[in-house]
């Protein structure tokens, strides 16, 4: 009876830890994620931080996927919720806009890219991997856009895809730039 207690709690503590570790890492970047940091956010010792996680790059990749599954469940889940075409690719957009915005202090996800572009290895893998699968979709929503003669027969879905990341990159650094302009645009 106490071992599913335990579970949980063990769970929530790790969930607490890698949320903190969210907001150090959109600040500092996932290699400027210092344990000792981490350790007094949550309240706990150094050791009963790193217990959770075998090494600082589990530490990393844990905050990297949780990152990525909040991305889904604000960005994606709510736009698949919407007709396929224009609907659904407005949906993703705006989604997407509304995220860059929110994480005021840096997209963990796109500092993971520049952090981690020309060093070979698991987090760079990790990285590439997420915004590959990432731009896959951003096409195939385009795609769908095609297909429903929204979109001109001849368009390209990845240019799409490749447009709409440009974009949205624009809006990450109009944001770091001057906030209140970039919420206007």
């Amino acid at each position: 009876m106490s071992l599913p207690v335990a579970t949980s709690k063990g769970a929530a503590t790790r969930e607490l830890i890698v949320e903190r570790a969210f907001t150090i890492a959109r600040r500092n970047g996932l290699e400027g994620l210092s344990i000792g940091e981490l350790a007094t956010a949550v309240g706990m010792s150094k050791s009963g931080v790193f217990a959770h996680f075998g090494s600082r790059e589990d530490l990393q990749r844990s905050v990297l996927e949780w990152t990525a599954q909040r991305f889904t469940d604000n960005v994606v889940r709510p736009a698949l919720a919407q007709p396929r075409g224009l609907p659904r690719l407005r949906a993703i957009v705006n989604g997407w806009f509304d995220w860059v915005l929110a994480n005021a202090e840096g997209c963990v996800i796109l500092g993971a890219a520049g952090e981690y572009d020309g060093r070979p290895g698991p987090m760079r893998d990790q990285s590439v991997g997420w915004l590959d699968q990432w731009n896959l979709q951003l096409a195939k929503a385009g795609g769908h856009c095609v297909e429903s003669g929204e979109f001109a027969a001849d368009t390209d879905p990845e240019l799409v895809a490749f447009e709409l990341a440009a974009l949205t990159d624009g809006l990450h650094n109009a944001r770091m730039i001057d906030p209140a302009r970039a919420e206007s645009m």
